[in-house]
């Protein structure tokens, strides 16, 4: 560009110097004065206006330093900010991905929580949440934990078709086995056999442990044979998400980037589970390190409406639960993983208290975040799993004998639940008529950076347990660009020192919430996005019950069996998890959604199904 201007002007220098000579020529001898002046007049003039052409040429318009920053076109500085982190191993585009996420998400809530606890140095005000414990071992917090006294049904016949038996309780099960109608393997090949039925269309099953299951499953008759009963777990089937560790198979976190990895642990839920008598059949899909629906083998569908995904990231955990694949199955919850799912399918679950199930050999995501939980069939069979898997583990610091009362002793009618403008008015009636104690009621805290503080708080202790992977560029293959590798990459933008205000807003939140909570519970939607992040920030436990079914939207002609499901959440204080249950089983049992079947055998000659991995029809 510089040569090309530069013979632009001299050619039109010389011109000039043409048309400066030849009026010089033809002038008069009189007025040769004169000419030699208008000439030096034309010359400077053209040559001073070429020079402003050159100029405007040579060095362009320069751009605001402002208008750099807001567009986020500033890419070597980042790179440049970026190395005193130790982090310049992205690409330009993930560079610009980062400075507009870090422009869009990260800097508001950033000023957000120093709005609220940054504006007064020094004191101990609005404390972290982060706990330092300097203690050299592990205390040891043994003590005798009652179990709950199950309700053990009478006169239960084993029915005479398969299907109908997929869809028992855990109670009902419990009461054909120690009866001896039905035995633990006979049980564990009519599970199996469902999983194998209709996994081409659910995509929930990630490995089959066949050889484990009929391990367990005569282990667990060959007990009954000689009198021993361990409980209403006893010889039930069950399925595990795909982040629990059991040994000689694989854990593969629902993600390419380890879907050959062995774990050689037995984590603790497992070993709960298995000390209760169950029977693991299978590990269950799991979205790519436990974010939504999407995994290495597919993306789970939702039984009641094979068009639509189950959400995630317990996909296969609540989808084969909701189609009777399981009689219950284990997931985890970070932030609306036990949930969302949950609401998805129409099946009951519960997300415990923060705390009250052990984590070790699970895959890790937030340490201050995680929660493992039940997908059940019924609030009762909830409590039976919570009864199973809660207690201290040895060796997670954050698990503890959560001090609860036993739910199916709760008396309901001296019980006052709140009910927000969300809540399903069905089940404040419902309960209402039994007794219960209902109040309008409304959440109020000052805290407007919930969702922020989830969001710096989940993403950096990920990025933490994943800087590896992120470093060594594993992210590039993930099997939703969209997810975590941009939550992660932006994660890198966020400051120790933002981290930590994050925390002490958390603390200011959780003072906040307690002192609303003028009820002993209280009813609202289960998969509003705020209070899903509340109720994880706080550790708060909710059973999420389904209340109805309504019609898809944009049916085929003729008419589909597929339905949508209506749910909501009933949420209690933490370690009050008891309450939540017994509130739950008061409503179930004048109710019959929760035994809804949803038309996994009844999809129609135009529903779409994958066999294979390729779209099908039935």
């Amino acid at each position: 560009m510089r040569r090309r201007a530069s013979g632009v002007v001299l050619a039109a220098f010389i011109c000039v110097l043409a048309a400066a000579i030849a009026d010089f020529c033809w002038a008069p001898s009189g007025g040769l004065s004169a000419a030699v002046d208008s000439a030096k007049q034309l010359l400077f003039g053209k040559v001073s206006r070429y020079h402003i052409f050159y100029k405007g040429i040579k060095e362009p318009a320069p751009v605001s330093e402002s208008k750099r920053r807001d567009n986020g076109y500033d890419i070597s500085a980042l790179r440049d900010a970026l190395k005193y982190l130790d982090a310049d191993f992205f690409d330009d585009s993930n560079m610009r991905e980062i400075a507009e996420g870090a422009k869009k998400f990260n800097i508001p809530g950033f000023r957000e929580n120093r709005k609220l606890v940054a504006d007064v140095d020094g004191g101990l005000h609005n404390p972290s949440v982060l706990v330092f414990d300097p203690s050299w071992v592990i205390r040891d917090e043994s003590h005798e934990v009652r179990t709950f006294n199950y309700p053990y049904p009478s006169g239960v016949k084993r029915p005479e078709m398969e299907d109908d038996i997929a869809f028992m309780t855990i109670l009902e099960l419990g009461a054909l086995i120690k009866t001896r109608q039905i035995t633990s393997r006979e049980l564990t090949e009519i599970f199996i056999r469902r999983l194998k039925r209709y996994d081409h269309v659910l995509e929930a099953v990630v490995t089959y442990t066949e050889e484990l299951a009929y391990s367990q499953a005569k282990m667990a008759d060959e007990l009954l044979e000689k009198g021993v009963y361990l409980g209403p777990l006893h010889g039930i089937p069950y399925g595990l998400k795909d982040i629990v560790a059991v040994p000689g198979y694989k854990t593969t976190w629902g993600s390419k980037s380890f879907k050959d990895q062995v774990i050689d642990t037995e984590a603790w839920v497992y070993k709960r589970l298995k000390a209760s008598g169950s029977v693991l059949i299978a590990k269950l899909a799991t979205g790519s390190l436990a974010y939504d629906d999407i995994w290495f083998g597919g993306r789970t569908r939702n039984p009641w409406n094979i068009e639509e995904y189950s959400t995630g990231s317990s996909a296969g955990s609540a989808a084969s639960t909701s189609a009777g694949l399981v009689p219950f199955a284990i997931g985890s919850e970070t932030c609306g993983s036990i949930t969302y799912p949950a609401a998805r399918c129409g099946i009951t679950s519960l997300r415990p208290t923060f705390g009250t199930v052990g984590r070790s050999g699970v895959m890790s995501l937030s340490e201050s975040l995680d929660k493992i939980g039940p997908f059940c069939r019924s609030a009762v069979d909830c409590a039976i799993v919570l009864d199973a898997i809660r207690g201290k583990d040895p060796d997670d610091i954050s698990s503890r004998h959560v001090p609860l009362d036993d739910p199916f002793y709760v008396d309901i009618t001296k019980i006052t639940v709140g009910y927000l403008e969300d809540a399903e008015i069905e089940v404040v009636n419902v309960l209402s008529a039994m007794g219960v104690k209902l109040v309008p009621f409304k959440l109020n805290y000052t805290v407007k950076s919930v969702q922020e503080i989830l969001n710096f708080t989940m993403d950096v202790d990920v990025l933490s347990h994943f800087d590896n992977w992120q470093r060594l560029r594993l992210d590039d293959e993930y099997e939703a660009p969209d997810q975590w590798p941009v939550e992660l990459r932006r994660a890198r933008l966020i400051p120790a020192v933002d981290y930590v205000q994050a925390q002490r807003a958390r603390g200011k939140l959780i003072q906040e919430v307690r002192e609303s909570l003028t009820v002993h519970a209280f009813i609202g939607n289960a998969t509003d996005w705020e209070k899903v992040c509340l109720g994880n920030l706080v550790g708060m436990p909710v059973v999420i019950v389904p209340t109805s079914f309504k019609n898809i939207k944009n049916p085929p002609e003729g008419g589909t069996p597929r339905r949508t499901t209506v749910t909501t959440g009933i949420y209690a204080p933490p370690n009050k998890d008891h309450i939540a249950l017994a509130l739950a089983m008061a409503y179930q049992s004048s109710t019959n959604h929760h035994l809804k079947r949803p038309p996994i055998d009844d999809l129609g000659p135009d529903d779409p199904v994958l066999v294979n991995g390729i779209p099908s029809s039935v």
